[in-house]
């Protein structure tokens, strides 16, 4: 793995968690989920859904439960109170961030020009 691709995946890694939770509003099972992130333009291998959906369930974000009403029984998962608070202040934080790195970014290409 090239250091781009180590720095890349390190990134990625923490804007997962926060576009999982915006879609979990609603309840959805895995493979919909990996359908709707995928739709939105993030690509989420299911290796890495299924833990990082048990870990934010054990971290009691999601409340999960089964459909078996289908000949498939489908786990749904779906974000609690607590869940929606810290997804919102996540939320929050993610746009001061991405503000703030605009403007260094920015600003980084005005350097480059002087």
């Amino acid at each position: 793995m090239s250091l781009v691709e180590s720095f890349t995946t390190e990134l990625r890694r923490g804007t997962l968690t926060l576009a999982v939770l915006s879609q979990l509003r609603v309840p959805q099972y895995g493979y919909s989920l990996v359908q709707r992130l995928e739709k939105a333009g993030v690509t989420i291998e299911q290796s890495t859904l299924y833990p990082l959906l048990r870990r934010l369930e054990k971290q009691k974000l999601l409340t999960s439960s089964w459909d078996t009403s289908e000949s498939r029984p489908r786990k749904y998962y779906v974000m609690n109170e607590y869940g929606i608070e810290l997804y919102e202040q996540l939320k929050t934080e993610w746009k001061t961030m991405t503000v703030e790195l605009t403007t260094l970014l920015e600003g980084d290409e005005h350097h480059e020009s002087d």
